[in-house]
């Protein structure tokens, strides 16, 4: 079966495309493996001179990779530009950093020499998601290439286009023919890739069964995974927030790439004391919110990626209401063409309800209410992801604390919506996944940790 690129704004096929079979496959890996017996042996300086290249070429063509992007998952086009700069920027970064990041580190010991060397592992498989369909790529190929790796990407088949763009960009910035390259295939021929002996690791974002399914592959061949994964964000507004600047970012981090960001704020959990005025701003600015064609300028929402993602949301809100919560903004879907739905608000939130317990991968928010501090931690806690999460407060010292000591997350943020840096690590605990990207940590995930001892 030919993958298919659908316009979600339309519903009009864009491009379909055949797909790889097992022998092409096989022979893609050899490809790479062969790319990379010389590439490893390549300078840093030189893979940053690509890499550099790689930067600027995705500058040059920004409208252009931006425009494939909205028409393949429907982020408004301006999102879709700051989206490949943000690509670029990962690039800059490890090119400046790596010869740092991977150089030799002595250690004292009773040897005569001993220090820590930094060898790359080869090739590396990435699985990757529609969402964000070049930066959870390169914050993959960036740090992987600079370190000596070859990377294959097995990316959504709704994004083909993306995928084959990406691969074209890296030879066009002057790597070595197929140190990196994309695979057209489904999941099930991606399983066959994982099995190849000439691949040493995978990356994978997506969801937390796909991750389930890949970690169980790996780990029955003794290959290291990373997993970035889902996530149910929780958002607290302590008493003492700033609750107009509070609001502002609350809404901008439910709805950006029209809610679908596994770090998006997902849960608002607000303390009863300033629940009615926060909530007051909160609705007031979903409400400004715009929706419609996202290749026009001023639209804050495009369409959801796929209308079956946008109908499983819309069965998530419908059951949540059934069960008692009240929805005082949006909740339906739309007449017309296009997978939209609107910013939808609801309040009245409660354990065992969808829109409490689960993911909800759309410009949906859901309102629940703490009777104070330490029951605001509480809920925050109660969830089997643990990806990112932020706490809005005035006293700087209590953010701080609780943002350290106090709330299970991988990434917690004070007065600031969680986001992705290259300069800091990425990644989340429990159902979210296990591993690190990004920062010097990420860029070490996939690389031989080795000690080297030397004795007279």
């Amino acid at each position: 079966m030919n993958l298919k690129s659908i316009n979600p704004y339309n519903g009009k096929q864009l491009a379909s495309y055949k797909q790889h079979n097992q022998k092409q496959l096989a022979n893609k890996v050899q490809q790479a493996q062969q790319a990379w017996i010389n590439y490893q042996q390549t300078t840093i300086s030189q893979r940053a001179v690509w890499m550099n290249n790689l930067a600027q070429q995705l500058i040059h063509q920004q409208e252009h990779l931006a425009k494939l992007v909205t028409e393949e998952m429907g982020k408004p086009i301006a999102d879709g530009i700051a989206e490949v700069k943000k690509c670029a920027s990962v690039c800059e970064y490890y090119a400046k950093h790596a010869e740092e990041f991977l150089k030799d580190e002595m250690v004292d010991t009773d040897a005569k020499k001993s220090f820590i060397s930094y060898q790359p592992l080869g090739i590396i498989l990435a699985i990757m998601p529609w969402n964000f369909p070049y930066w959870q790529v390169f914050r993959f190929l960036a740090p992987a290439l600079m370190a000596g790796n070859a990377g294959l990407l097995k990316h959504a088949s709704n994004v083909s286009a993306c995928a084959l763009a990406i691969e074209k960009l890296v030879d066009a910035a002057g790597f070595p023919k197929g140190i990196f390259q994309t695979l057209l295939c489904d999941s099930k021929n991606s399983a066959v890739v994982i099995e190849n002996p000439l691949v040493k690791a995978i990356t994978l974002t997506g969801s937390t069964q796909a991750g389930i399914q890949v970690a169980k592959k790996a780990g029955e061949l003794l290959k290291k995974t990373v997993l970035e994964l889902g996530g149910s964000d929780p958002y607290i507004i302590l008493e003492d927030a700033d609750l107009e600047q509070a609001a502002e970012i609350c809404v901008n981090s439910r709805l950006i790439n029209n809610g679908q960001s596994c770090i998006a704020a997902k849960r608002f959990i607000v303390v009863k004391t300033v629940e009615k005025a926060f909530t007051a701003l909160f609705l007031s600015k979903m409400k400004s919110k715009r929706y419609g064609n996202p290749l026009e300028k001023g639209i804050d929402l495009g369409p959801m990626a796929r209308t079956d993602l946008r109908d499983e949301l819309h069965q998530q809100v419908t059951e949540s209401i059934e069960k008692g919560a009240k929805c005082i903004l949006g909740g339906f879907i739309p007449e017309g063409k296009g997978a939209f739905y609107p910013p939808t608000v609801l309040t009245n939130v409660k354990k065992g309800m969808p829109a409490y317990d689960d993911e909800l991968f759309g410009p949906v928010s859901a309102m629940i209410t703490a009777k104070n501090e330490e029951d605001a931690i509480k809920l925050a806690n109660d969830t089997c992801f643990g990806l990112g999460g932020a706490i809005f407060t005035k006293d700087l010292a209590k953010g701080e604390q609780i943002a350290k000591e106090k709330l299970q997350a991988g990434s917690c943020f004070v007065n600031s919506l969680v986001k992705s840096d290259p300069r800091l690590p990425f990644g989340g605990i429990n159902q979210s996944g296990y591993g690190r990207e990004l920062s010097l940590i990420g860029m070490r995930e996939f690389l031989n940790i080795k000690t080297v001892y030397i004795q007279e």
